[in-house]
């Protein structure tokens, strides 16, 4: 950085002494009393370095594009995420054309109208006509830009469908924590910033029925391929960003105000790494809002699967109450027989010869036991 501020500084100094060398020639041709044909100084030179500038300034677009193609983000892996694509290079197009057909004239101009002795230069005090058009046509190009950028994003932003998979993500310094809605149904629980802790790091309420099965991951995210995923977002302390490159996904997580974003993703892990010939190749969450010295760690993989896979992978996952069973004191008591099926399955009883001498004591610690279990 330093060598940087050290180059640029020397060239800001060249280009201040030829400023002020400039300045002394037109100065010394002020007070010349040489008759001259009026032509200023460095006339002509202007002239061409504006249609040097020109070709420079294309050729520089061109490289810088074909140079920077190669590390553009793939097709998108989502239905929403190439019609997003497919708006953003409309767009460019739309704006590019004007653009360029502007700049060139502006300095062809410079070049083809430079001073003459003689020429005469034309003047429009006003031209009603002329106004009109270059009113109204950027106004119905601003107009088509704007409809299909508003009705693309109503549709993104539109409710996701009923059969949605619905999954949490929390953002906290610093890593993601995704909660998903259960291995028998697909309805996350209630949460409660008040019952934070070092194990239940998002609050979720176990006095809601639905949380009892609800299980939490915070290495990596699984989600179905072809279908609709809701995922339903929000922060733990302060602002985070869920973005997904890949599938064109972004949205902020922000504290007290959850949002959400549903999308389908249709490449699956292993169709992407074919397409692009990277079997390493792993889609990725990661935050996009500076929150903190920790920002860069907070990444988390995503995999996409097949339904069977995704329902497999599901199905293997311990609830929150397998992992933690001592928060089963947390549960109703007209909820806990529901409970109890998702706690750690107990050790097999001894065999009876082995316990015998030892069952006086049991009969005698069954009523505590008992009583410590209601």
């Amino acid at each position: 950085m330093v060598y940087i501020i050290g180059f640029l500084t020397l060239v800001f100094l060249v280009l201040t002494i030829m400023v002020i060398a400039r300045l002394q020639n037109v100065l010394k041709g002020v007070k010349s009393d040489d008759k001259t044909d009026g032509t200023p100084p460095g006339n002509r030179l202007n002239a061409n370095l504006f249609i040097l500038f020109t070709i420079l300034s294309i050729l520089g677009v061109i490289f810088t594009y074909v140079s920077a193609k190669a590390d553009f983000l793939p097709e998108a892996s989502s239905i929403h995420g190439r019609r997003v694509d497919d708006l953003f290079w409309f767009s460019m197009g739309v704006l590019a054309i004007p653009f360029l057909i502007v700049n060139f004239l502006l300095f062809f101009f410079s070049y083809k109208y430079q001073y003459k002795p003689g020429r005469k230069a034309t003047f429009y005090p006003e031209n009603h006509r002329l106004e009109i058009i270059w009113t109204a046509i950027p106004a119905v190009v601003m107009a088509l830009l704007v409809f299909t950028g508003w009705r693309a994003w109503s549709d993104i932003t539109s409710d996701a469908p009923s059969d949605s998979e619905v999954i949490e993500i929390v953002g906290k310094q610093f890593n993601w924590i995704v909660r998903y809605g259960g291995v028998e149904n697909n309805q996350l629980g209630n949460y409660n910033y008040k019952l934070i802790d070092a194990q239940n790091e998002i609050g979720i309420d176990l006095t809601d029925e639905n949380s009892l099965d609800d299980f939490t991951n915070n290495t990596e995210i699984h989600i179905p391929v072809g279908r609709p995923v809701l995922l339903k977002i929000r922060a733990r302390d302060v602002l985070h960003s869920v973005f997904i490159p890949h599938m064109r996904v972004k949205m902020d997580a922000v504290p007290g105000m959850p949002t959400r974003f549903w999308f389908v993703a249709d490449k699956t892990t292993n169709e992407i790494r074919a397409e692009l010939g990277d079997p390493d190749f792993d889609y990725e969450l990661a935050c996009t809002e500076i929150c903190g010295r920790g920002h860069f760690a907070m990444r988390m993989r995503v995999i996409v699967e097949d339904e069977a896979s995704y329902r497999k992978w599901v199905s293997e996952q311990k609830t929150f109450l397998q992992t933690y069973p001592a928060y089963l004191a947390k549960v109703p008591d007209n909820l806990k027989a529901k409970a109890m099926k998702y706690l750690p399955a107990e050790p097999t009883a001894a065999p009876a010869d082995s316990t015998t001498a030892q069952a006086p004591d049991a009969a005698a610690a069954a009523p505590g036991a008992s009583a410590s279990l209601r």
